[in-house]
């Protein structure tokens, strides 16, 4: 069987940059060892600086990215799965150097392959996708830390975003109380109340565009997306002992720190790595979220769902930095799991 079907092509030659749906057939995609057929997937900060002709997440040409995907096997020469298996695949070299998920059809290696958990859909899953693992994984790690409901305080930076919604709902329906920050819209500030956070503050609260060693202390923890100066900011405003979960750098990866908030006030920090997170704890968090997750929440972080046509277009506007919540893409309409 050599089936034809359709995908999002990045292609870079020279000085030309293309971002286009073609036809694809299975001969198309690399070898590896489970064949599936994609559902759905979701649009990442790191899809959209793959779809850009400078974005430094590809290094080959022609390519299909999308860090995200969950579908059915089709085949498997692995016998951890089965055809018509409904399974999750997010992180390892999804979509960024091995062919990813806005493809109708994709072939992935078994040890990257999650079973859906029980309790959530194939379109929850990529309502969750790889920006509500990460921020699972980091409110897993806070946790592992000793940091809970009655400590203090949790803000959540870039809070609009996939990572901040996602970490915005989960740490309210644990019981933390929230602290949002966004530098988006008074549209931004509504949805990120009605996700759970408590008080919704303007990013120059977090950062005013100047690094100071230490500040009035504020918050117990935090959940950290933005990165560079903003992160180096927030470090000098945490209380004695606090931690934060760093797991992204759309402001930069640079950090421009001191050691003052380390050594003067024991801040910890800590590294949130949702792209290589071993098999057994990555399945510990999915069954997590399986549990944890709020169907009504999880609508309403991702309102937006678009079939792959629109795909060209909607990928570069994550990157104008006004986007609210997460984008749903679906692959296969035909397959209906709610």
């Amino acid at each position: 069987m050599n089936k034809s079907f359709h995908a999002l092509v990045v292609n870079k030659i020279e000085q030309s940059f293309s971002r286009r749906i073609e036809s694809l057939t299975l001969n198309d995609l690399p070898e590896a060892g489970v064949l599936i057929r994609v559902c759905y997937s979701g649009i990442n900060y790191k899809d959209s600086l793959a779809a850009i002709p400078n974005g430094h997440i590809l290094k080959n040409y022609p390519f299909v990215p999308g860090i995200d995907l969950s579908g059915i096997v089709v085949s498997s020469e692995d016998p951890r799965f089965k055809k018509d298996d409904p399974v999750i695949v997010t992180g390892y070299s999804l979509g960024v150097s091995h062919f990813g998920g806005f493809s109708e059809y994709a072939r992935i290696p078994a040890d990257w392959i999650v079973p859906l958990p029980s309790g959530l859909t194939l379109k929850e899953a990529m309502r969750i996708g790889t920006a509500g693992f990460t921020a699972a994984l980091s409110v897993f790690r806070l946790e592992q830390a000793g940091i809970a409901p009655d400590k203090g305080e949790v803000i959540v930076t870039g809070a609009s975003g996939g990572v901040g919604s996602h970490a915005v709902a989960l740490l309210s329906d644990l019981g933390y109380s929230v602290v949002a920050s966004s530098g988006k819209s008074a549209e931004a500030s509504s949805y990120l109340k009605m996700l759970g956070a408590q008080s919704v503050i303007a990013r120059e609260a977090v950062f005013d565009g100047t690094v100071k060693p230490l500040q009035k202390q504020q918050w117990t923890a935090a959940v950290d997306s933005v990165g560079g100066k903003p992160l180096a900011g927030l470090l000098g405003r945490m209380r004695y002992g606090g931690y934060v979960a760093a797991c992204g750098l759309a402001a930069g990866s640079e950090l421009p720190a001191t050691v003052f908030p380390f050594i003067l006030r024991g801040v910890n920090l800590l590294g949130i790595d949702s792209v290589s997170c071993p098999m057994e704890l990555r399945q510990v968090i999915w069954q997590r979220l399986a549990e944890l997750h709020k169907p009504k929440k999880l609508a309403a972080i991702a309102q937006k769902e678009i079939p792959l046509s629109q795909l060209p277009n909607a990928l570069p506007a994550l990157l104008s930095g006004k986007k609210i919540g997460r984008t749903i893409v679906i692959l296969n309409p035909e397959v209906t799991d709610e």
